[in-house]
């Protein structure tokens, strides 16, 4: 059923997730650390990977955003909400990263928020055993894509690693909260698409 609150909140959500600086309660990781030496090379790779964190992290408070606004059960709402606000962190730490590396966020950053949102509302009009599970695979992917960054990161740049190791924990906690509350696995035809859409955006926000 339509509830413009729920909706007023959700584009309350975008504006914050788009315009405003991000918050975080906890210390950011690695900001004991020292600045590494990078060389240029070392610089850009790193910058670009960090952008790629952060659209990441814009898709999921959109996702998370628009599961809660269609979810039937409470609890369920409460559940995804708590996950964007903790995956609000992770949006300040990328965020604070990328400008200590001189790059910039992704120009793409409000259509990857619309659509992402859009597919977080169908998700939760499937229901919320569905909708939990899109939420789990979701962060099962993620975990994947920040093990490659770990690979991929210069290894000197001890700063960013910290961020992205923590991240990885962090987005494992949330699928395994998605699926004790009884998200159901998805099908593999949708996690392929998933895949392959998660692809796109990751190509187009390494250089945009």
């Amino acid at each position: 059923m339509f509830n413009i609150d729920k909706f007023i909140i959700g584009f309350d959500g975008a504006l914050r997730t788009l315009l405003a600086p991000a918050q975080t309660l906890r210390s950011v990781p690695g900001s004991d650390l020292p600045e590494a030496e990078l060389t240029d090379a070392e610089r850009k790779e790193s910058t670009a990977l960090m952008r790629i964190n952060h659209v990441g992290e814009v898709c999921a408070q959109a996702l998370y955003q628009g599961q809660a606004t269609t979810a039937q059960n409470a609890v369920i709402q409460q559940t995804l909400m708590q996950a964007a606000r903790e995956e609000t962190e992770h949006l300040a730490w990328t965020e604070r990263r990328i400008t200590e590396l001189g790059g910039h966020k992704s120009l793409l950053n409000p259509l990857w928020y619309g659509g992402s949102f859009m597919i977080g509302v169908i998700a939760g009009t499937l229901g919320d055993k569905w909708n939990l599970g899109f939420l789990a695979e979701t962060e099962y992917q993620v975990g994947a894509h920040l093990a490659g960054h770990l690979q991929r990161l210069p290894h000197n740049d001890e700063k960013s690693r910290a961020i992205v190791v923590q991240m990885q924990l962090d987005e494992a906690s949330h699928a395994a909260m998605a699926m004790s509350h009884g998200g159901a696995e998805l099908p593999l035809p949708v996690k392929l698409a998933m895949k392959m859409g998660s692809k796109v955006m990751t190509r187009t926000a390494y250089w945009v």
